[in-house]
């Protein structure tokens, strides 16, 4: 249960609590308490820095978990404007060089995650897909998917790890995080010499392709359900289910936000 109470540090300000888990996307503290610090290192930066940075996060979770808008958060949230000023803050790419605060905390848990698992935090294995979303009226950016026939954009996961210049695009914009990796996995969908010699002169990597059998019947292949799984993860989230953003970065933020609330599930 959430509660207000009056700010003693803060005359005529009221603080935010949380007492508690109260709602299905939030998160414990115990699981925020391993990204809190990287977010308050922004604090400096943002206002107000009497709320409460675990409520602000998990107002973020509700809006991605929910679907809802910033306006129709519930009122036991902070208000809606300042929810949305930290997530601006939180998702805006400073530089180009630099990555936005939520990619940093993102990399930060999966190299956690690896060496927990007794893993190199950095992979040398990938396998890559893409899947179509649909628009939304309020979305600006869009292309059209002549195979599925889905007017929309595309997501581009790379997971330790059709649409071939999506995928050349998705490794140039991203070539630190790709330098470790010596085998990437596709589906036939990236079939070709052509594909394959642009990624190994990007990253020097070997492309395999697995197909499905000839029947097309679906069956788990191994390795490849573990892109399969990943998409059918992001369909736990409401806000995911179309692309409603207006910049192609906020719907990368929000597919990183629902990464890094599932890997904090895990601990």
């Amino acid at each position: 249960m959430r509660i207000f109470h009056l700010n003693i540090n803060a005359p005529n300000r009221t603080a935010f609590v949380n007492e508690g888990k109260h709602n299905q996307s939030d998160i414990s503290r115990q699981q925020f308490d391993l990204i809190r610090q990287d977010l308050e290192a922004s604090r400096k930066r943002t206002h107000p820095k009497h709320i409460d940075p675990y409520d602000i996060f998990c107002a973020m979770l509700y809006v991605l978990k929910n679907g809802c808008t910033w306006r129709d958060l519930p009122a036991d949230y902070p208000k809606w404007s300042t929810i949305y000023y930290y997530w601006m803050s939180w998702s805006k790419v400073p530089t180009p060089d630099k990555p936005a605060l939520l990619t940093q905390v993102f990399k930060k848990i999966v190299a956690d995650r690896r060496l927990r698992q007794g893993r190199s935090a950095r992979t040398s294995f990938v396998i890559l897909d893409a899947q179509s979303i649909k628009n939304t009226a309020t979305a600006e950016n869009k292309g059209y998917d002549g195979g599925k026939k889905i007017s929309g954009i595309k997501r581009h996961l790379a997971v330790d790890i059709t649409d071939r210049d999506g995928a050349i695009a998705l490794v140039t914009l991203n070539l630190e995080q790709f330098k470790l990796v010596r085998t990437m996995m596709v589906d036939s969908g990236y079939t070709g010499q052509n594909f394959a010699n642009e990624i190994s002169s990007l990253t020097s990597a070997k492309v395999i392709v697995v197909k499905r059998n000839e029947l097309h019947q679906f069956s788990v292949i191994p390795q490849r359900w573990l892109i399969e799984r990943s998409f059918s993860w992001l369909e736990n989230y409401h806000r995911l289910w179309r692309n409603c953003e207006r910049e192609l970065n906020t719907s990368l933020m929000m597919v990183s936000l629902a990464f890094i609330r599932l890997l904090l599930k895990r601990y």
